[in-house]
């Protein structure tokens, strides 16, 4: 946790940065090893250059951010105190060019901020805590790896339940329970099984529709273990499909392995994306592949970078994100595979390993 501080003074000085505020919990935690969600409540790391870095946190988190974090200055607010002025109080000196994270802080968080802090300018340092968080390090590749065997496994035994006329909400329901039997902390989103017609939606909301035979069921969920986040898609078939449904599935699926092999140091997300996405458009469906390729992933289920065509930013070794192309036909059905991948000094590392073959079911 210290070298990443020192990292973030580093480039907070290239920056221009006099001094630094993290409010968002989870950037907080990645730089201290303080996990804490303060709810409506101030919590703050601050980092000014050249001086000791301290925490500010509710007087209930005292313990806790003693007990963990890395950061041994602790300083506290209660609920009766106003925590803008208190972190005034415990700055000594000015705060000059401060670094601020604005995609995180509130317009109404950030007029009282600045009414006491008073800094000469605010410094947007959204981009460079996306770029230190996009490199994964050794530990958080391990974690990651946890949580997607977790996931795994929620599929695996969600699949057992799996049957002619249960329901997509009953299933939603079996996977986010084994979640809990598996230890983990909560779903990363809103967990997804469709079926039939409604695998062509591909944000759609699982409900009362009973499974059938003859139709295609989607999963797409994740998990949160020790932190961080997994998420996968697997596409089945219940029984006997048509033709053009496999077709379909085997598009995708070659499009899944196209941009996965496409994938090393040096090369942009725009060629990743287009390796897919050709593939598709090639077998005649390139006008249902109709979202990116993937996204990064981590202590967030979405985070930088997004895989799309328009990004030009160059792959580097230790960047974790999704491979996921569609195929999406109203009023038929639809088809995603995800996998979840990172960027190796020679090539890809593929950290989900749940079978991609068209497989029937229930």
């Amino acid at each position: 946790m210290d070298d990443r501080i020192a990292t973030l003074r580093g480039l907070m000085r290239e920056a221009g940065m006099n001094s630094l505020l993290i409010t968002d919990p989870k950037h907080v935690y990645y730089l201290t090893g303080f996990a804490s969600d303060p709810h409506e409540r101030f919590l703050g790391l601050f980092i000014p250059d050249g001086e000791e870095a301290f925490m500010l946190v509710p007087a209930l988190d005292e313990d806790k951010a003693r007990s963990v974090s890395s950061v041994e200055r602790i300083e506290t607010h209660t609920d009766t105190d106003n925590p803008y002025i208190r972190l005034k109080h415990c700055i000594s000196g000015n705060v000059g060019n401060l670094g601020l994270e604005k995609e995180h802080l509130s317009v109404a968080r950030f007029e009282q901020l600045s009414a006491e802090l008073n800094a000469a300018s605010y410094i947007d340092v959204g981009s460079i805590l996306n770029s230190m968080r996009s490199r994964k390090s050794p530990e958080e590749v391990e974690r990651m790896r946890e949580s997607i065997l977790k996931i795994e496994e929620v599929l695996r035994r969600g699949l057992s339940s799996v049957k002619i006329g249960i329901t997509e909400i009953e299933l939603v329901a079996e996977l986010e329970y084994q979640m809990k039997k598996l230890g983990a902390e909560k779903p990363a989103f809103d967990t997804m099984v469709l079926s039939g017609p409604n695998t062509a939606l591909p944000h759609g909301v699982p409900g009362s529709r009973k499974l059938a035979s003859g139709e295609l069921v989607m999963f797409d969920l994740g998990l949160f273990y020790n932190g961080y986040a997994s998420d996968i898609t697997r596409t089945f078939a219940i029984g006997e499909v048509d033709e053009e449904a496999k077709r379909i599935y085997n598009t995708v699926l070659a499009a899944n392995e196209a941009a996965i092999r496409a994938t090393r140091p040096g090369v942009t997300f725009a060629s990743i994306d287009k390796a897919a996405r050709d593939v598709i458009t090639e077998a005649g469906y390139g006008p249902r592949f109709i979202h990116r390729l993937g996204h990064g992933l981590g202590m967030d289920t979405h985070e930088y970078p997004s895989v799309h065509g328009g990004n030009e930013n160059v792959l580097e070794e230790g960047v974790l994100f999704t491979v996921e192309p569609g195929i999406y036909v109203p009023g038929h059905c639809g088809v995603r595979i995800e996998d979840d991948v990172i960027v190796t000094a020679d090539g890809v590392d593929v950290l989900s390993s749940f079978p991609k073959e068209l497989t029937v079911i229930g």
